[in-house]
């Protein structure tokens, strides 16, 4: 896809609706492998130079995601790889696989997630 100011629009608009619904905080987006490359290196640390390879990139740390426009050749893949990388955002410790899978295809039809809140141990008394 050709990267403009209208889709880049549409992504952020989809971002900011699939945001409120896994209940994340609205992720900074890459669109480009040279916005990554600009970022500073402890930011993209891990995929850095490598990013240009995949659909997107989460950079769960920086809250940072980069969707790698030239490379998704139509919108259902734009819309997929946003949800993908978003669902990483909001379950970090999931791995790929069925269940991460699962989420992905629940995000598209429209599911929210409640806010992910880490167990706190609580002592008995």
């Amino acid at each position: 896809m050709k990267l403009d100011s209208e889709l880049t629009l549409r992504i952020l608009e989809k971002v900011g609706v699939y945001s409120n619904r896994f209940s994340i905080p609205e992720p900074k987006m890459l669109l480009t492998t040279k916005e990554v490359l600009d970022m500073p290196r402890k930011m993209t640390e891990g995929r850095r130079t490598s990013a240009y390879k995949y659909y997107g990139v989460s950079y769960l740390q920086h809250n940072l995601v980069f969707i790698n426009v030239r490379k998704i050749p139509d919108e259902k893949i734009l819309e997929n790889t946003i949800v993908h990388e978003l669902i990483h955002m909001r379950f970090p410790y999931l791995a790929h696989g069925k269940r991460f899978n699962k989420l992905v295809r629940q995000g598209l039809k429209g599911k929210s997630f409640l806010p992910y809140r880490k167990r706190s141990k609580t002592l008995g008394v």
